[in-house]
């Protein structure tokens, strides 16, 4: 018997989930994404990836504002399973209820480690040494569904959020096509997460993407790393906003006070930091492209001893 299923997801993370489920031999009766958003310069309506792959395949697909009405609509589908991905909309219990076999959710982090919106950037900016991919079946909680299986991998030195959001999208792939191989009639085996050790991963800001020198180094360059490629950290100089895309934390100190550029020439931009040093890699100038520094300088000297701040409205806040 054909398993008919619906898949639900929005951006590119979700796109290798659903080439799985398309990929399968399952028939996908609809595809559910958000609704188009104004993009570009001209603020244009534009097509999510998955809807884009969907319509490629001749998928119906299906955009809600809400979810409020349309759990009827799920249920006279008279599908055995729903695959979601990175959607961005919590589905309502009767909809988690309505597909034969429930609903499985691809999810970014080792749970319950990270639970919410974020998994991937707040992994790194915490340090994490691993992470991973989740499937879950899903229940009325956020993220709390029972997990059916999990696999991990390592969180590289320097990386940052596009490349490990692009490393765990194609494991979040794979895992699902293994499921679905392995899938049978019966119920599906899960286990209940565990009682401890769960994080919230709240969604980005862009008022979190301040740099503050106070901190030390090694926090910097994750916070620099988690907020690449959006909202991309940034600082201030002679009224100034510098984007600051890549940098790496050194050990030394100089006589200086937090955020005082200490090197500015050969290349090298050097930062010092509440504890240890920053050395910028990459940098950008409103308007102006990401250049790495050394191309950076030749164009837009900066003078050592000069000082990197926060804005005057981010110094009121601490």
């Amino acid at each position: 018997m054909t398993l008919r299923a619906v898949f639900a997801g929005t951006p590119d993370f979700a796109v290798p989930a659903l080439e799985a489920l398309l990929n399968s031999g399952a028939e996908v009766i609809a595809v559910y994404c958000q609704p188009d958003r104004p993009a570009g310069r001209g603020r244009k309506l534009r097509p999510c990836a998955v809807k884009a792959k969907a319509m490629a395949r001749a998928i119906p697909v299906r955009q809600p504002a809400h979810l409020k009405h349309e759990a009827h609509t799920l249920e006279e589908m008279n599908v055995d399973l729903a695959i979601i991905a990175a959607y961005g909309l919590l589905l309502p219990e009767r909809m988690l209820e309505a597909p034969r076999l429930g609903c499985i959710n691809v999810h970014a982090s080792l749970l319950p480690r990270w639970r919410g919106a974020a998994p991937i950037q707040r992994a790194i900016e915490a340090g994490d040494a691993k992470t991973g991919i989740t499937l879950m079946k899903m229940d009325a909680g956020l993220d709390t569904g029972p997990t059916i299986q999990t696999r991990e991998i390592p969180i590289q030195d320097a990386e940052h959020s596009q490349s490990l959001h692009d490393r765990l999208s194609a494991l979040g792939g794979r895992m699902v096509f293994e499921f679905l191989e392995n899938l049978g009639t019966e119920e599906i085996r899960t286990t209940p997460q565990p009682e401890t050790g769960m994080t919230y991963a709240r969604q980005l800001t862009r008022e979190e993407a301040w740099l503050d020198w106070q901190r030390p180094a090694d926090v910097l360059e994750r916070q620099i790393r988690a907020f690449n490629p959006w909202p991309l950290a940034r600082t201030t100089l002679d009224g100034i906003d510098y984007r600051i895309h890549q940098a790496r934390s050194q050990p030394n100190n100089a006589a200086a006070a937090p955020g005082t550029i200490t090197v500015s020439d050969g290349g090298f931009l050097q930062v010092q930091t509440g504890a240890g040093t920053l050395e910028v890699l990459t940098l950008q100038r409103p308007g102006g492209k990401a250049l790495d520094t050394g191309a950076f300088l030749n164009g837009h000297p900066i003078r050592s001893g000069s000082v990197f701040t926060l804005p005057r409205d981010r110094h009121a806040e601490r």
